[in-house]
């Protein structure tokens, strides 16, 4: 019975918060690349109306595809979590 009671009450609470962490783990660092990225992507565009083929499409795909989401899923080293070894005893 104490181990069921143990179990019941040691159950990570639900919601956002705790999925994550404590909130969004955006850093400054997370900013700064999607910062670069909105960067590319605006040269990219202007770059396009110039009448850049090859530019262009090059920075678009570079900005949307590569550099955003590195941004979005960029996590620190000491936001990272650290790995737990599994023993084979």
């Amino acid at each position: 019975m104490a181990k069921l009671e143990a179990k019941i009450t040691s159950r990570p609470k639900a919601g956002p918060k705790a999925a994550y962490g404590e909130g969004l783990p955006f850093t400054r660092k997370n900013y700064y690349i999607f910062a670069a990225g909105l960067a590319a992507i605006i040269i990219g565009y202007i770059a396009l109306a110039q009448g850049s083929i090859t530019l262009a499409p090059i920075l678009l795909v570079l900005g949307y595809c590569v550099i955003i989401p590195i941004a979005i899923l960029y996590r620190g080293a000491k936001d990272a979590e650290p790995q737990k070894e599994v023993s084979g005893t």
